[in-house]
């Protein structure tokens, strides 16, 4: 029997990089595809570029902005999706506020001269405290931000951000969702929320990451997949571990 496909959207500004080691560490129970998020400019656009490039069937992993294109899938192919992680998302819309915050970053975004989108300031918002001078871990969000570049950080802080909190009350698949205890952009309060919203829905809350728990706690984020992966779905679905097993 073949092994499922599991889906890995990144967030903004992150590439392949962002999973790596969840990559690895689900090889074994799956098939783990990275999605590219960078050319589209709407949700619509976006979610549609991944279904079109995902196996009839698949588990589904979002991060960040890559969330809210998982949610956008939900909304559109519900049916197609098996298993759902939602890792340091939201499905609340911009405030004014940060919506301006989005246009200065990327009114900086448009200067000339050397790109990198990941200063200081940046760290301290993404990062646990503990992580804020882990240059390890530093450079490599700096190294996807450069990778990617101005155009796409462009592009994807203007993607439309919608209020989904109706649309969460109608997902059926088995579903995670995890955030980092320090998260300050998306806390946890706010995926109590979702969580809530999603019936079935485990909560997760990792107690030593920022916003970056797949490179902040690899190992945890990981096991958190597996064993989502390993659940039953409604319709009596058995995937991953329970299928290398048959």
């Amino acid at each position: 029997m073949s092994l499922p496909q599991i889906v890995l959207i990144p967030g903004l500004m992150n590439d392949a990089d962002l999973w790596r080691d969840q990559i690895a560490g689900l090889e074994d129970i799956a098939r783990p595809r990275v999605a590219d998020i960078t050319r589209g400019d709407t949700l619509a656009v976006l979610a549609e570029m991944v279904l079109a490039t995902s196996a009839d069937t698949f588990a589904l992993a979002g991060f960040s902005l890559g969330g809210l294109v998982a949610q956008e899938i939900m909304r559109r192919a519900p049916e197609r999706v098996t298993h759902l992680a939602l890792l340091d998302t939201t499905m609340l819309p911009d405030t004014p506020e940060r919506t301006a915050e989005r246009e200065a970053l990327v009114a900086q975004a448009k200067k000339p001269g050397r790109f990198h989108g990941f200063g200081r300031k940046l760290a301290r918002s993404y990062l646990s405290p503990d992580n804020q001078s882990n240059h390890v871990l530093i450079d490599r969000v700096r190294a996807m931000t450069e990778r990617l570049g101005p155009d796409v950080f462009i592009r994807q802080s203007r993607v439309d951000r919608p209020d989904s909190r109706s649309s969460l009350t109608r997902i059926s698949c088995p579903t995670l969702v995890l955030c980092g205890r320090h998260d300050v952009l998306t806390p946890p309060s706010l995926h109590e929320d979702m969580a809530r919203r999603i019936p079935g829905a485990e909560l997760v809350i990792l107690e030593e990451s920022g916003h970056l728990t797949p490179i902040e706690e690899p190992e945890k984020v990981t096991a958190k997949l597996r064993q989502l992966l390993g659940r039953t779905s409604a319709s009596g679905t058995r995937t991953a571990e329970a299928a290398s097993e048959s």
